[in-house]
């Protein structure tokens, strides 16, 4: 295992770190509550045993069952062996006191009386805004770290740079941040630059979703033959992760691992990884992947935020994401339920009316306006892409 410096702690972690988001099932649904036990706790400990310092869970994972399980893997000594982080569902404060009710109640199941590392989950304009800073919950977060509950602060995020960087700034005593970071995801979200950034003023960076969700594992079929070029130089999966190792601002990066063939695989490509391991060869074929993902993508929007606030409410980036995910990774069915689940009513596509005002506004000129249309009724309807 390779370690590298937690941001300005004293403290090394190990390059791989499990993500106990995606634990096997009983019922094969990834992301479901029915976890199973026996085989997730041997997973944690095999990866523990191979030199895995870092495990992160959250409280909403596996309906509510991931931190539970994720305590029951750190007994027999285990828990001495790594650090543990969660998050604080800031989407369930209504009011201050709910911070702590919900750490207590996080504490209970993972069966500890002190969590290293806890972020505040998912922050975006909004739950920084509305919840954190209009409860007060970094006093909260402070008063926990005084009386051991919890070791060092910090925030995971899913919005655009801008507001990535007002989170950065906006409080002096973050120790770490964690991002979704990936050779597509360069620009959206926190991105590169806010990798670079949040580096610079020392935060230690976690990276999320390497695999973005695992379908850079498993690349359509027209890029299989690009792999090829790299025979015996490693899965489509380890070469995504060695890219992300490759960045030397990267801490750790998580895992979210449902087999213990994925386990193995894993910890050996941790086993190789470097700063500037990446050869030529490698990284040419990493640049034509992207290139032919990119050629996929059906509207030209570079997620800038300059076409928001949409006066009707649509998120017009993260509508427009979603269809060309679907179509780049040739997984139209992901992202329906994504869009169903998680885009409020009141941001999809469908609740365009056509003002145009955003056109005006857009960098990339996009007709916005004709758009909506074929994106509600493709994510929305249930229909094809049009050609």
């Amino acid at each position: 295992m390779q370690y590298r410096k937690f941001g300005k702690l004293d403290w090394n972690v190990s390059v791989l770190g499990f993500g106990c988001m995606r634990l096997p099932t009983t019922d094969g649904n990834p992301i479901s509550a029915a976890i199973n036990e026996p085989e997730s706790i041997r997973m944690i400990r095999r990866a523990i045993d191979r030199g895995v310092n870092y495990l992160d869970t959250a409280y909403p994972y596996h309906g509510g069952n991931s931190e539970t399980v994720t305590g029951k893997a750190l007994e027999d000594g285990y828990r001495r062996k790594t650090k543990l982080a969660t998050k604080s569902p800031t989407w369930l404060v209504r009011k201050p006191e709910d911070f702590d009710l919900l750490l207590n109640e996080q504490l209970h199941k993972l069966r500890t009386e002190h969590i290293d590392f806890y972020l505040l989950h998912g922050l975006d304009r909004d739950l920084w805004r509305d919840v954190v800073l209009r409860f007060r919950l970094l006093d909260r977060a402070e008063a926990a770290v005084r009386d051991g509950r919890i070791g060092h602060v910090g925030f995971s995020f899913h919005d655009s740079y801008d507001i990535f960087q007002e989170i950065v700034d906006g409080y002096g005593g973050w120790d770490f941040c964690q991002i979704q970071y990936n050779f597509m995801d360069t620009v959206n979200q926190a991105g590169t630059r806010g990798l670079r950034y949040a580096a610079a003023k020392g935060l230690a960076v976690v990276v999320m979703e390497p695999l973005l969700g695992g379908r850079l594992a498993r690349p359509p079929a027209p890029l299989l033959g690009i792999l090829e070029e790299l025979a015996g130089k490693g899965t489509p999966a380890d070469l995504a992760l060695q890219w992300v190792w490759n960045h030397p601002e990267v801490a750790v990066v998580l895992s979210g691992m449902s087999a213990m063939a994925q386990v193995e695989e894993n910890l050996d490509s941790a086993d190789r990884s470097a700063v500037g391991s990446l050869n030529a060869d490698e990284s040419r074929v990493i640049a034509l992947i992207q290139a032919r993902y990119r050629q996929k993508m059906k509207i030209p929007c570079t997620g800038c935020g300059y076409c928001l606030p949409c006066a009707n409410g649509v998120d017009i980036p993260r509508n427009f994401q979603l269809y060309n995910d679907g179509s780049i990774h040739d997984d139209v069915a992901f992202v329906r339920s994504v869009y169903a689940r998680f885009v409020p009513e009141g941001e999809r596509a469908g609740a365009c009316v056509q003002c145009r005002a955003c056109e005006e506004k857009c960098p990339q000129k996009i007709p916005i306006s004709e758009w909506m249309p074929e994106v509600q009724s493709v994510l929305g309807e249930g229909k094809p892409y049009k050609s």
